[in-house]
């Protein structure tokens, strides 16, 4: 899908503003179904019902339509439009009447234009790791299950109680590295029914798609994808190196053994390079045993892809193992590079921990209902989540009042609390206005913006 910004190659400065207006002018453009000119439902604009479901999740506040409602009878104005851009605003019901018609491909661009600006202006350079690459985790992650709530985007499962499950899954692809506490969403890729296919769309499948449709985008920015034991499988390794990307992927025994066969030959006659390095984790001495070889076969066929492997085994002063693991990968082992790629490796676990669990448990309510729908609604809601969800990682970097502000509250939960306490009784000009403010009351220096 063709972006609704011109893509520039000169650094464009982000702030809270810029990106919400990146963020409507997106949403402008958003199909509206609706036929009849005079019929009722056209009292609002599809526009404003994505940007009043987005400042929810913005706002961490299910409420804070009611409360900007109220606020406009009072005062005359309110937070959704000054700060959202938002002429009028639906209730939750209308909006879900509205976008439940919308894929949510139609938001992609979005993503897409905020990680190059990103990309362009250096953010992006401290996340470069093995081989001087970004790493580009894959994971699904289950947001929606129910016996009896289904949308034709669902997928089934039938349980042993003879009952269907409908799912809804995402695969959420995030930049990620070593040492880097936060993570860069990707576009989404939802695991949902495919037209003209029998078969049950699957996470692997959806992989895929995300390969065909952002490979071009992303392969060039010299990206390695991670990804655990599911995403080792020919066809995907296959499809990701034609599109341009490294590899570097979880290698367990049990669904690879053809490779384990000839590891253990070659271990047999001493040819398996092993490497040992001691450390410090700050409680106790770890002791890291590394081994890895070069090109052993991924399966048992002619056509076989022939990747390099390593592994890493982590022991302490009793010899107790506290960690192991292995992988497959298309960069280069030796004694030194063997050490960062393991590294690499292990913090796939960064798109569990700093992705999904963020989403689900700290404010996001990923996996909340907040509007299944009868065609996209739930996975629409679900995109805009994450786009909430990067627009606050970026703001993080970008916006000097949005960090200034974050820095004198001791955690993201109370950034929030008092984010929206004050837009439940105060309206606020625009963004600079409500971040100055804050700021004063913290007893804090407004910085320089530029």
């Amino acid at each position: 899908m063709a972006s609704p910004f011109h893509t520039s190659t000169k650094p464009v400065p982000f702030t809270a503003r810029s990106l919400i207006d990146k963020t409507r002018t997106a949403f402008s453009t958003l199909p509206d179904s609706r036929k009849t000119a005079t019929s009722n439902n056209l009292k609002y604009a599809v526009e404003d019902a994505a940007l009043s479901a987005f400042s929810v999740f913005f706002t961490q506040s299910p409420s804070f339509l009611d409360y900007q409602v109220r606020m406009q009878k009072t005062y005359g104005k309110n937070n959704a439009q000054s700060l959202f851009g938002v002429h009028s605003i639906p209730s939750m019901n209308q909006v879900r009447t509205i976008l439940d018609p919308i894929p949510p491909q139609q938001v992609y661009p979005v993503f897409a234009d905020i990680s190059e600006g990103l990309h362009q202006n250096g953010y992006l350079d401290p996340f470069r790791r093995t081989g001087n690459t970004l790493l580009i985790a894959l994971d699904g992650t289950d947001f929606f299950a129910s016996e009896k709530i289904a949308c034709p985007q669902c997928t089934r499962q039938t349980m042993k109680s003879g009952k269907t499950l409908h799912r809804h899954t995402a695969v959420t692809p995030v930049i990620v590295a070593p040492g880097q506490t936060q993570v860069v969403p990707l576009p989404p890729e939802f695991v949902q029914p495919q037209d003209g296919q029998e078969k049950q769309d699957c996470e692997l499948a959806a992989a895929k798609r995300w390969l065909d449709a952002w490979g071009a985008r992303y392969a060039p920015w010299r990206a390695t994808l991670l990804g655990d034991d599911l995403y080792c499988h020919q066809d995907f390794c296959q499809r990701a190196i034609e599109q341009g990307f490294h590899l570097l992927l979880v290698c367990k025994p049990d669904s690879h053994s053809t490779l384990y066969d000839w590891l253990a030959d070659f271990d047999r006659t001493g040819q398996v390079q092993v490497g040992e390095r001691k450390r410090w984790n700050g409680k106790r001495h770890i002791t890291e045993h590394y081994r890895y070889m070069h090109h052993l076969p991924l399966r048992n066929s002619d056509d076989t892809l022939m990747l390099n492997w390593c592994e890493l085994t982590e022991t302490d002063e009793n010899g107790k193992q506290l960690y192991r693991n292995a992988w497959v990968t298309t960069h280069a082992i030796d004694d030194e590079t063997v050490i960062d790629i393991a590294a690499s490796g292990r913090c796939r676990w960064k798109i569990e921990n700093e992705n999904n669990n963020v989403l689900k448990n700290h404010g996001y309510h990923f996996d909340h209902n907040f509007g299944h729908g009868q065609h996209h609604l739930a996975n629409l809601m679900a995109t805009l989540v994450l786009l909430a969800y990067l627009l606050h990682t970026t703001l993080d970097w970008v916006d000097s009042y949005f960090r200034a502000v974050r820095g004198l509250l001791p955690s993201r939960r109370t950034f929030f609390e008092h984010l929206r306490a004050l837009m439940q009784y105060l309206p606020f000009d625009d963004w600079d206005h409500l971040m100055q403010f804050m700021l004063k009351g913290l007893n804090g220096t407004i910085p320089d913006s530029g």
